[in-house]
């Protein structure tokens, strides 16, 4: 399990003292107002920095940071990713699970056959999709919905599915 979540990707800069416009990785936006601080991946090293102020523009969010004065400070972080640790997350509700938490998990069926391993996460506009890689290299695609996703039991790594007709 992850101990760090992505919450936003620094897209550009904005204006001439140090902000930056960021594509926000999270379900909310305004997530980015309840954060004292986020992580700055340089590539290098995380890089704590205190959040100045925090304003939207369309699909983004613009960030200002205390350590940060002028752009020639952020310019050459564009592209780099932005986290928190998952303490600082918002609480999940019941049968919520962070992406990263899911990912490499094995996916069982409920007739005891090994399917693959969830490689990824598709958000949908209705409901999540998980891609299933099975042991030939195939994909599946499983909607994340009761009807399919019967169980997930982190501590042990595993998922259980119930194929429903037509998915492969």
């Amino acid at each position: 399990m992850e101990e760090k979540l992505q919450v936003g990707i620094i897209t550009k800069t904005h204006g001439i003292k140090g902000q930056v416009k960021v594509f926000p990785t999270t379900n909310s936006m305004d997530r980015f107002l309840d954060l004292d601080y986020v992580l700055l991946d340089t590539g290098f090293e995380l890089k704590k920095l205190h959040i100045k102020s925090v304003n939207f523009f369309k699909n983004q969010v613009i960030l200002g940071f205390k350590e940060i004065n002028n752009i020639n400070e952020i310019e050459k972080y564009r592209g780099k990713s932005l986290w928190i640790y998952k303490e600082d997350a918002i609480p999940l509700d019941e049968d919520e699970y962070y992406i990263g938490d899911l990912i490499g998990l094995k996916v069982i069926t409920d007739t005891n056959m090994e399917l693959g391993e969830l490689v990824d996460v598709l958000e949908t506009g209705a409901n999540d999709v998980y891609i299933v890689k099975t042991k030939d290299e195939k994909e599946v695609l499983l909607p994340a919905i009761k009807d399919c996703i019967k169980d997930v039991d982190l501590d042990n790594g595993t998922m259980l599915v119930h194929i429903m007709k037509g998915l492969m």
